[in-house]
């Protein structure tokens, strides 16, 4: 199933940035292996803000949850969720 999920980073006013920074390189290491994996399949920033639109390609609502549970961010984010599904005019098989 493929998840359009828009994720915004909060960082709170006087978050130690070490901490931050080390998040940081947590969660592109995640995401980098996740989209190894095919599951992370496209990832895009919003100009201006710290936040970014992706789509996932996970089996189930439930493993969408594990996954953005898990990244070392999620603390710090508000995260929206629209599933998708293949439309009928596409001409890209991969749209499942």
């Amino acid at each position: 199933m493929l998840f359009k999920v828009e994720m915004d980073v909060n960082v709170p006013v006087g978050y130690d940035q070490e901490r931050l920074e080390e998040l940081k390189a947590a969660e592109k290491a995640r995401f980098q292996d996740l989209q190894a994996a095919g599951t992370w399949r496209h990832i895009w920033r919003v100009v201006g803000q710290y936040s970014n639109v992706s789509i996932f390609d996970v089996s189930d609502n439930a493993r969408l949850h594990e996954l953005i549970t898990t990244l070392p961010l999620y603390p710090l984010m508000d995260v929206r969720i629209t599933p998708l599904c293949r439309h009928p005019s596409s001409i890209h098989p991969d749209d499942r």
